[in-house]
């Protein structure tokens, strides 16, 4: 699917992913998706840090569109597993997560999340994770 088909599927099926306009997909390609989380100080734990669950909902927001940019519109495609290492405490700002696909079979998609700050390389937290992808029916 294109970026814009992708985007009119998830705002039609999973428009929680949309909620507060926090979120953005903002590129999808061959078994990638990238997408921008901004800045919202409900995200900050004490610290003022960005908090280990906001980061969980980009990496999985945007593992779920990569997979979907490649295979379509199946709804039913479902997380099965994530696994997250907090590699650096990431300031008060947005962040974004490039999400690759590393397997997309015919049941099961793998793949991995680079998150960062805009203005930085330093991943602030690497992510992993699979999905079951529904059989046709």
């Amino acid at each position: 699917m294109t970026l814009a088909d992708t985007i009119a599927f998830l705002d039609r099926e999973f428009p929680q992913m949309r909620a507060g306009g926090l979120y953005e997909l903002v590129a999808v390609g061959p078994l990638t998706a990238t997408m921008r989380m901004e800045f919202h100080e409900g995200h900050l734990r004490p610290g003022g840090t960005i908090s280990g669950p906001a980061m969980m909902a980009l990496a999985d927001y945007a593992l779920y569109a990569a997979i979907l940019s490649n295979i379509g519109p199946v709804g039913l495609a479902v997380t099965t597993s994530l696994t997250f290492n907090f590699l650096r405490k990431p300031g008060p700002t947005a962040l974004v997560a490039e999400a690759r696909l590393m397997k997309l079979g015919r049941r099961l998609a793998v793949g991995e999340v680079a998150i960062t700050a805009p203005d930085s390389d330093d991943r602030v937290c690497h992510a992993t994770g699979t999905y079951s992808i529904p059989p046709e029916r």
